[in-house]
């Protein structure tokens, strides 16, 4: 069953885009960081909607993670971490499922102390079985554990529930 089109995701990115600007007036940058591929697609995109409503610096990360074995290289981003210390940081993922992989993208900030970090996703299932609190999401779910969320970016846009 389709949940999302592309003109629709287009404008939850949007609208997300404008909450983030929202909660974060009085910040200078922002430091985003996008899990993995879909994460990172969606990061871009809030990115580039944040730069067309505010003149506030933003920085895009990689943060890679295996979200099957988490533990096997544990996360890395693409910039050193020290960058983050004292910064606003913005976590960005497409589906927050059971919140394995959001939990675990956060040991690459355990080592510095930024000044809060907030988490940005597509689609919220509510039925999380780690401690994640989701931030910011364009569409929250209410499934099943056997159901699977699925986005695709790409020529055509959308998001499947399976």
């Amino acid at each position: 069953m389709q949940l999302l089109n592309d003109t629709q995701i287009g404008a939850k990115v949007t609208r997300l885009a404008m909450e983030i600007l929202e909660r974060n007036t009085e910040e200078s940058e922002l430091y985003i960081l996008g899990i993995n591929r879909r994460g990172m697609e969606l990061a871009r995109r809030l990115s580039a909607d944040l730069r067309r409503l505010s003149e506030a610096p933003l920085h895009l990360w990689n943060l890679n993670i295996s979200p099957s074995d988490p533990l096997a290289s544990g996360p890395t981003l693409d910039h050193d971490v020290e960058e983050l210390r004292g910064k606003p940081v913005l976590v960005v993922d497409d589906v927050a499922n059971t919140g394995r992989t959001l939990f675990y993208a956060m040991g690459a900030l355990q080592t510095v102390l930024p000044k809060k970090i907030e988490v940005a996703v597509l689609v919220d299932r509510r039925h999380k079985e780690w401690p994640i609190y989701v931030t910011y999401s364009g569409m929250v779910l209410s499934t099943t554990l056997g159901d699977n969320i699925l986005v695709e970016f790409g020529e055509r846009d959308y998001a499947l529930l399976e």
